[in-house]
């Protein structure tokens, strides 16, 4: 039964987005697609995002290390940057893996314990989540007007949207709805299990309460932006190319970033299938053509999943040439 639960585990997430792939693209001409990347897009721009995929998760390992620090626990700052690269590449396996597997990382080569480990990745998930919701809050009321603007244009409302939605589209949104809920039942369980090891939940809760106790607050404010900034670069920058999406202007970006944002919690390897299926949706909102935004999301995503594949076998690399510090060795000793 245990072995039968993991398998679904793995399984589920992945034929999740293989499905909505398959229907998003079925009957697509891959030639074109092909043609598209090798003789209508500027690559430059492509390459111009990268630094700042990059430096959104060396951001992300700079700020664990300080959130790490005090509950006593001071590993290596390589040793941080590497485990978020691989943690990120192990999500691509299995959704929500990296978590543990970036503590994992710490806890064998520069022995900061699981638990602690663990907290501290709760806190920052706590905040990046209250940052979100404020982001989305702020783009929601300033591109209002965007919207009133198109519907008046359009002559349709919120109504004749909904009502235009085909059986499919209603049944692809259901099924993000539903892989929701299964992911909450899961990480209930969890909580429960963590509930029945006392020492394990005290090593949770060191990291939970960790930030107040943070020496420097405005760079660790200053790391969190930087890390939502730069990932908002990463994506915002492959607007430019491609013709369809260059003149869409910051608020259109904004919109699909939060959207997409949004989507990836959805269980599936780093978001593939409702990441499309949503920022392709709000690019049609603002006037991108079906098949160009089909273009877009296919494109983007791959290419920037790609990069998340080379940082992490990156980063397996130069852990494997990287010594495990001993129970008995602290960082400064090095």
């Amino acid at each position: 039964m245990k072995t039968s639960s993991i398998i679904l585990k793995i399984l589920m997430p992945l034929i999740l987005g293989a499905a909505i792939l398959y229907w998003m693209y079925r009957g697509e001409d891959w030639q074109q697609i092909r043609h598209v990347m090798t003789d209508e897009m500027d690559w430059t721009w492509m390459l111009l995002s990268f630094p700042f995929g990059i430096l959104a998760q060396m951001f992300r390992g700079w700020r664990w290390r300080q959130t790490l620090e005090p509950v006593g626990e001071h590993p290596r700052t390589s040793t941080s940057i590497h485990s978020i690269f691989l943690s990120y590449a192990a999500s691509l396996v299995i959704p929500r893996v990296g978590e543990f597997t970036r503590c994992g990382v710490l806890k064998r080569y520069d022995d900061v314990s699981f638990p602690k480990a663990l907290g501290t990745v709760v806190t920052e998930r706590a905040i990046d989540s209250l940052l979100v919701m404020g982001i989305t809050a702020v783009v929601i009321l300033l591109e209002m007007s965007t919207f009133g603007t198109f519907f008046r244009k359009t002559g349709t409302n919120l109504h004749d949207i909904l009502y235009g939605f085909s059986w499919a589209g209603y049944f692809v949104v259901a099924i993000c709805a539903i892989a929701m809920l299964i992911l909450l039942h899961f990480l209930l369980r969890k909580l429960s299990i963590y509930d029945k090891v006392r020492a394990t939940l005290s090593g949770i809760w060191q990291g939970v309460i960790s930030l107040k106790d943070v020496k420097n607050i405005p760079l660790f404010s200053f790391f969190t932006v930087a890390i939502w900034l730069s990932y908002f670069l990463h994506y915002y920058l492959t607007f430019f190319c491609f013709d369809f999406t260059a003149h869409l202007g910051l608020g259109c970006a904004l919109v699909t970033f939060i959207v997409g944002s949004i989507a990836v919690i959805v269980p599936t390897p780093n978001g593939a299938g409702p990441w499309h299926f949503a920022v392709k949706t709000m690019l049609i909102l603002y006037g991108v053509a079906d098949e160009h935004a089909l273009y877009f999301v296919l494109i983007v995503h791959t290419v920037q999943t790609m990069l998340v594949v080379a940082l992490g076998i990156y980063a397996w690399l130069a852990l494997n040439f990287t010594s495990a510090i001993s129970p008995h060795t602290s960082v400064s000793d090095l």
